[in-house]
């Protein structure tokens, strides 16, 4: 599994992702194995959020923009109008959104 080497503000730590890992795992269809730690993809998308730059912006010390984007489309479908999306939820999880 590739691994990247970034440090910004916007990073969670590996104990904190490791509250989500399971939840964010658990959507993914488990057809090949992993080649990108879903935690460079989640600080990817919390580095987008908090600086607000376009996904073809993002640093090259995260996955491509393109990956990172894949799984944002994925994460951030609400399965039905009455439940939120998963990103909701594991945002709200790491209290980095109010209810």
């Amino acid at each position: 599994m590739q691994h990247f080497s970034h440090h910004y503000q916007s990073d969670i730590s590996r104990q904190q992702f490791d509250l989500i890992r399971q939840d964010l795992e658990a959507s993914r269809k488990r057809t090949h194995p992993k080649h990108i730690d879903p935690y460079d993809i989640f600080c990817a998308m919390l580095y987008v959020l908090k600086n607000g730059c376009t996904w073809r912006d993002l640093p090259a010390d995260f996955p491509k923009w393109s990956t990172v984007y894949y799984y944002w489309m994925n994460w951030s479908k609400a399965p039905t109008p009455d439940k939120p999306a998963l990103l909701t939820q594991v945002l709200k999880k790491l209290s980095l959104i109010e209810d």
